[in-house]
């Protein structure tokens, strides 16, 4: 096992997994479903441009946010401004972008925070550090759908993946349950990431690019995934 190891004390663990909220029946099993492959490229003008923020999340990471919760290039949480991770606005870098803010408008669901990841290299042992679970549902409304979030892979990594893990009884990420998405170029996936350990093992030696885009569960969601569902892992 990795010299490191999360605890008890590990902040996901105040996260709740059980609430009222609708959930896919998609993600009931493994908690995440595996999308096609994109059919079409993003231009890298469309993403590396993008005015970025330093913001860490899951290791050495800047952001640029396309959707948040004023329009405003904020990288924080949607409940600093009293909002459930939903009814997002575009910002100024959804313009320059009009690809991908095609792509999240044409699902149909309800989206919140849209970002584009930029992440450094990193191991197995140093991601590991990183690992954790979202507090995507904070502020929604109990009978509300559950918010879980899409990636889609932007740059060729076939020797990176995101790593994911369900809960142990301790509330610890199990290793017995570990599975591995591949981020190839155009790779996609859905993930209920308030569930499950997550984290991306990206060795190499240049960045990666990635869009991760909050959306509600229900039918819309539902019948976007199972038009583009390719396989577990």
């Amino acid at each position: 096992m990795e010299s490191f190891w999360p605890t008890k004390e590990h902040w996901s663990l105040q996260i709740p997994l059980e609430s009222d909220h609708y959930r896919m029946p998609q993600l009931a099993e493994l908690g995440y479903v595996v999308l096609d492959d994109l059919p079409f490229e993003v231009p890298t003008s469309e993403f590396e441009p993008l005015e970025y923020m330093d913001w860490k999340s899951g290791g050495d990471t800047n952001f640029a946010p396309l959707a948040s919760a004023d329009g405003e290039l904020d990288c924080r949480g949607f409940w600093d401004k009293g909002k459930t991770d939903k009814d997002a606005l575009w910002t100024s870098n959804a313009e320059a972008t009009p690809t991908l803010r095609n792509y999240v408008d044409g699902v149909g669901a309800n989206f919140g925070r849209v970002r584009v990841i930029k992440l450094a290299p990193q191991s197995r042992d140093e991601a590991i550090r990183s690992i954790h679970r979202d507090d995507n549902n904070r502020f929604n409304p109990d009978g509300e759908g559950w918010v879980v979030r899409t990636w889609l892979e932007l740059t060729d990594n076939p020797d990176s993946y995101m790593l994911l893990m369900d809960n142990g009884p301790d509330g610890l990420p199990d290793p017995e349950t570990e599975a591995r998405v591949p981020l190839h170029k155009g790779s996609r996936f859905v993930v209920d990431t308030q569930r499950l350990w997550h984290v991306v093992v990206h060795p190499g030696d240049a960045a990666r690019y990635a869009m991760i885009t909050s959306f509600e569960s229900g039918p819309t969601l539902e019948r976007w995934i199972d038009g583009n569902v390719l396989a577990t892992v």
